[in-house]
């Protein structure tokens, strides 16, 4: 058990944030900006620095005691270690691949793995059906019957089926999001742009080094320029449910003497 007042740790590990930053599309100031975030996710029931189901579903999909297909196959696809729980580093990966500079194919294929339910390497007709029904199924503003969701599963097979086959390979999904970018707009997230802006007090990290040659990079002066200022860019204006990060808090930007 932590002290009361004790300050939320890490749990596992993980690469350096330099190497993360290397690694993926964030900057290395965006990197400690989300651990500020992963270390409230991943202290809210269990405390111990790890990201757990019941955590993941709570924080990004507003689920508490629910099971949820879609939610359990994201987080399996954030779980790259397979050990139930997500750290600090899945969490940065997985991550990002949702930023706005991810490319295509990246996006096209973490959602493809999340459509294999059965993990045979092809999308087939009950995944779709099965995945999309759990969609729907917390989301009430959406009422569809049996009969239309299977009009939309048609749909999507007769689109993106090219084989005829009754399964979607990676290559004909890919050809799909090609030329229909928006099936996988859920993929791509704002705010991840504006991440240090979220959470300002990263720069607070003792281990944090500060390079004089970063002054001008745009993801530390100018989001911080917004943030000190009192003035946060439009883009954080997000209507809810536009991403799945409308229900995480957002921090206060930092204030200065």
């Amino acid at each position: 058990m932590g002290c009361i007042g004790s300050k939320p740790r890490l749990g596992g590990s993980f690469a350096s944030h330099e190497q993360l930053a290397r690694e993926t599309h964030f900057s290395i100031d965006e990197v400690y900006a989300l651990e500020e975030l992963f270390k409230d996710l991943s202290n809210r029931l269990h405390k111990d620095g790890l990201i757990h189901k019941d955590e993941f579903a709570l924080a990004l999909f507003k689920l508490q005691g629910k099971d949820n297909l879609f939610v359990d196959r994201v987080f399996k696809t954030f779980d790259s270690k397979h050990n139930d729980v997500v750290d600090f580093e899945e969490f940065v990966r997985a991550l990002s691949v949702f930023h706005p500079k991810a490319p295509l194919n990246e996006k096209a294929d973490f959602a493809f793995d999340i459509y294999d339910l059965k993990d045979t390497r092809v999308i087939e007709r009950d995944e779709v059906k099965r995945l999309l029904t759990a969609l729907l199924q917390d989301n009430p503003a959406i009422d569809l019957t049996d009969a239309e969701i299977n009009e939309i599963v048609d749909q999507t097979f007769e689109e993106a089926d090219l084989a005829g086959d009754g399964i979607i390979s990676r290559e004909e999904w890919h050809t799909l999001v090609i030329n229909s970018p928006d099936v996988i707009g859920y993929m791509t997230l704002p705010v991840l742009d504006q991440v240090t802006m979220l959470y300002p007090s990263f720069i607070f990290n003792s281990r944090r080094k500060y390079d004089k040659s970063r002054r001008g990079d745009a993801s530390f002066a100018g989001s911080f320029a917004g943030s000190f200022a009192g003035k946060p860019s439009a883009s954080l204006h997000l209507k809810p449910g536009e991403h799945s990060f409308d229900a995480i808090p957002q921090q206060k930007p930092v204030e200065t003497a």
